[in-house]
């Protein structure tokens, strides 16, 4: 049976407002159907605002009703006027560039009703920040720290590089839990369920972020689809976190992980030993360099062809991310009819400014965006150009399954640019180990 302390009671009881009641009646219920008998303050959050193409099924055009039937499940109007006072709110990527919409092909009242909703979501206590990496702008949970996230990639990197606690709660459940700052306490908010199932040598040498993500899909195509937490076993060499945190996005969208331990590295697998935590694996297997390899060769087009739009960061880019693809753009020009994007956060595109990055990738012919990405935008984008080429695996992946493009290829952001530069897919921008 849920026990509720006396705080949780009084919101639930109404004497806090409609808002915050709605909210914890909605994680009560939630906590009972997983058979939960606690709740856990939750600390940080990030929620999915802005005007996503999915709310317009309410088919109103008032703000406050859209949130409330789409995300509180009430046939009512509540105002979104509060998240928790405790709990740290970042906005994730929205629907529309925050300061532009006509490079991205998007009706201009698509571009208004996703700033009212943004603003909105900020008069409530919500940080816009409009990015899948929260972290690169200081929303860092510690170990054991409990949040809930609408990105599938900080899901499974709180959890396994902090040591921090969440479950894949979905973009409802995260709003519940910002505005009444509640979780069921259940799943990975349990210490005693975070602990590794299945076991995997890693035999290849990850010398870069494409390897690492490559990785993640190969992890893919041998785990089981629900109810597993792996942990690496292997000489992880040269590890930092631009690599690990394409390889977790990665193997949050190829698996349904929400945990994964790296011997040695993640906080809670000093040793192989303390990862099982006493518990018999229920699988292991072994990867190589032929199996990364292979992964690779169902991920990009294998016909040369036209290239369109040429895009780098899914996550989104940090400064020195911007600084490698400047000093490698330097001097060289986009092919005419080649849109070239590089995405990232606000601040740090500030920084690209003032280091002059911004301005050499300008003169190269692109672009330095932020506050969503090609995906997010959808079809009124992606749709105008057949040919596609990615150095992200989720990006590339997710236009794949669209339909949106005739051609999608995958490979790291040096070959990215030359792609960009030539205007063409070549066999040799394929990525080889």
């Amino acid at each position: 049976m849920l026990q509720l302390t006396k705080e949780e009671q009084e919101i639930l009881a109404g004497k806090e407002g409609r808002l915050r009641q709605v909210a914890l009646e909605n994680i009560v219920r939630y906590a009972e159907v997983l058979g939960a008998d606690k709740l856990c303050k939750v600390t940080k959050a990030t929620v999915f605002c802005g005007s996503h193409n999915y709310l317009r099924t309410c088919k109103s055009e008032d703000f406050h009703e859209v949130f409330t039937k789409m995300n509180l499940a009430r046939d009512e109007r509540i105002v979104f006027d509060c998240v928790d006072k405790d709990c740290y709110a970042q906005s994730c990527v929205a629907a529309s560039d925050q300061y532009d919409y006509e490079i991205f092909d998007q009706p201009k009242e698509d571009f208004d009703r996703n700033s009212l909703y943004l603003e909105e979501a900020r008069k409530a206590g919500v940080i816009i920040a409009g990015s899948c990496s929260p972290y690169l702008m200081g929303w860092l949970p510690v170990k054991g720290e409990h949040f809930v996230t609408t990105e599938s990639g900080m899901t499974i990197l709180g959890n396994s590089l902090w040591g921090a606690c969440c479950n894949a709660d979905g973009i409802e459940a995260a709003f519940w839990s910002a505005i009444c700052g509640r979780t069921p306490k259940w799943g990975y908010h349990l210490p005693e369920n975070r602990y590794a199932t299945h076991i995997v040598h890693v035999k290849a040498k990850l010398d870069s972020a494409m390897a690492w993500e490559i990785l993640g899909k190969a992890m893919g195509e041998r785990l089981p689809l629900t109810g597993c937490t792996p942990v690496l076993v292997g000489d992880f060499t040269g590890a930092d976190f631009v690599k690990l945190k394409s390889f977790f996005t990665t193997l949050a969208v190829t698996t349904n992980c929400r945990m994964c331990h790296i011997v040695g590295i993640t906080p809670e697998a000093p040793t192989l030993e303390a990862a099982l935590m006493g518990h018999a694996p229920e699988g292991e297997f072994t990867l190589t360099e032929e199996d990364i390899c292979g992964a690779y060769e169902g991920l990009c087009e294998k016909k040369e062809g036209s290239v369109q739009l040429v895009s780098l960061g899914c996550p989104h880019y940090d400064i020195h991310q911007i600084q490698e693809v400047a000093e490698y753009i330097a001097g060289k020009k986009v092919k005419e009819g080649v849109r070239f994007m590089v995405w990232t956060v606000y601040p740090l595109k500030a920084m690209a400014d003032l280091n002059g990055y911004t301005r050499i990738i300008e003169e190269a012919g692109g672009t330095i965006q932020t506050s969503t990405c090609p995906v997010t935008i959808g079809d009124c984008f992606l749709k105008n150009y057949p040919g596609q080429v990615y150095d992200s695996l989720k990006q590339s992946d997710s236009v794949c399954s669209s339909g949106c493009a005739e051609r999608v290829y995958y490979t790291d952001k040096y070959r990215c640019i030359d792609a960009a530069v030539s205007g063409e897919w070549k066999e040799e921008f394929r990525w080889k180990k």
